[in-house]
């Protein structure tokens, strides 16, 4: 009872972070995560995981389960789906491009971030903060002549 509480608890865990992670888009960690997640519950359900017993008593109850609970065996199909799953994933990793599809970061050579070409430069406006310590307020001042006060 404890084992399947425990499992149970964990697979929850997990389910709920891989809701998450789907949550920020990210389809393909979720996926893994949940199929990872099922491990525990499919593992208690077919009988694999037990606190507590003999190991030969274990054993001999286990074989008579397997014929007789439909539990069990829904067990091991919880545990094809969550293998079945975490194939599929490694199989579309595979054929996605290096990065995954995703803008790297930072480009290798850049010394500073791109500026997007929808906005434009402000490299007039600026003054170089080695000028002085007030290049802050200046921006202020700015502000505040061109509403007029």
């Amino acid at each position: 009872m404890l084992t399947t509480t425990l499992c149970a608890a964990l697979s929850a865990g997990g389910l709920a972070i891989a809701m998450l992670t789907a949550y920020r888009r990210r389809f393909l960690a979720a996926t893994r995560i949940a199929a990872v997640s099922l491990l525990p519950v499919g593992l208690a359900m077919a009988g694999l995981v037990t606190l507590g017993r003999k190991v030969g008593t274990a054993t001999a109850h286990w074989a008579a389960d397997l014929v007789f609970k439909p539990t069990v065996w829904m067990g091991f199909g919880v545990l094809a789906v969550a293998a079945m799953l975490y194939g599929i994933t490694r199989l579309i990793s595979a054929r996605l491009p290096e990065g995954g599809g995703r803008a790297p970061a930072a480009v290798p050579g850049a010394s500073s971030p791109a500026i997007p070409s929808g906005r434009p430069a402000a490299a007039g406006r600026r003054k170089s903060s080695a000028d002085s310590g007030l290049s802050d307020f200046a921006d202020v001042e700015e502000i505040l002549k061109r509403r007029g006060i």
